[in-house]
């Protein structure tokens, strides 16, 4: 008898866990909603942006312009950007990030170069500060949608490092969003910038959707720049320098904000799913646990009918 209360318990303790990640899960859900409302929602500025951009390069096609953060100097020194999340119930998300980085960190150290880190997130900042890792900065607490605000508080931070000659190169390692059970670390340059291609065709949004009574997060293609072309005629009273120098730190910002959600998206997608798949884990769990249970209660009960009927035996 006792045998059949350790697995009622067992089985009442595998029901409330599956229905926390049930709950992780739709909480994760909600929150790809908000991150791909966001999306939307920045994109009109970015779509401008790039039109004045677009413009400005084609009217610089004949002269050099003096950009700070376009100069392309020796490198000596460069500091990685590492975007992992605060929280952990997400896969491998995070460990990816911090693997992609220990190579990434190790490739250029093996080449000469002076590599400092800048730590994006609880789980980069505790697992690199607790080894021999020179760490530059540090940023936790973010809210899990990223915002402008935060996204310019970092990019502030990195501009000044490249403007003061600190770093000569910056790159950002974040998760790109494949598909729900795929995300890919990838590395990407942020300074110098390239204004090359601004406009990007194959810019991709995500959405939430339901497929088959289940939720699912899946890429599609990002709507066109709708923005206007800036007319060929149109006379601008700054200098390209000037109207550079206003208009990178923008970009420099909306490009490092689009990798915080990319990431973001990519971080609820990892623990969508990984919560997802402990709530089948426990409902199979909980599925075997109840047949031994009925075949440990069958047994028991008919031991007891033995019993009876061996003691009437013995009495008749």
């Amino acid at each position: 008898m006792a045998n059949l209360k350790e697995i009622r318990d067992r089985i009442k303790s595998v029901k409330n866990t599956r229905k926390i990640t049930e709950a992780m899960r739709l909480v994760a859900a909600a929150k790809v909603r908000r991150a791909q409302e966001q999306v939307l929602r920045s994109r009109p500025f970015a779509d401008r942006l790039a039109r004045v951009l677009e413009n400005l390069q084609s009217r610089m096609q004949m002269e050099d312009a003096a950009a700070p953060l376009m100069e392309q100097r020796p490198v000596q020194s460069v500091t990685l950007v590492a975007c992992t999340g605060d929280r952990g119930l997400c896969g491998g998300y995070n460990s990816n990030i911090i693997r992609r980085t220990e190579q990434r960190f190790a490739e250029l150290k093996g080449k000469g170069f002076d590599v400092k880190l800048v730590l994006i997130g609880r789980k980069a900042g505790s697992y690199f500060s607790n080894r021999n890792y020179p760490i530059q900065a540090t940023f936790a607490g973010l809210e899990q949608v990223p915002t402008a605000d935060e996204a310019n508080t970092i990019a502030t931070d990195l501009l000044a490092e490249f403007i003061a000659q600190s770093s000569d190169r910056v790159e950002i390692i974040f998760t790109k969003f494949i598909n729900l059970v795929s995300c890919k670390p990838v590395v990407q340059t942020l300074l110098p910038l390239d204004p090359q291609d601004i406009a990007d065709p194959d810019d991709e949004i995500f959405r939430l959707t339901t497929k088959d009574g289940r939720l699912t997060v899946e890429p599609g293609a990002g709507p066109a720049n709708t923005e206007p072309k800036i007319p060929s005629d149109i006379v601008f009273e700054q200098s390209p320098e000037q109207l550079l120098n206003a208009l990178l730190p923008l970009y420099l910002q909306n490009q490092l904000l689009r990798s915080l959600q990319e990431s973001a998206a990519s971080e609820l997608a990892s623990r969508m799913t990984a919560m997802n798949n402990a709530s089948d884990n426990a409902k199979e769990l909980a599925k075997t646990l109840t047949l031994d249970y009925n075949k440990a209660r069958q047994a028991a009960i008919t031991q007891e009918i033995l019993e009876v009927v061996g003691g009437s035996a013995v009495a008749g």
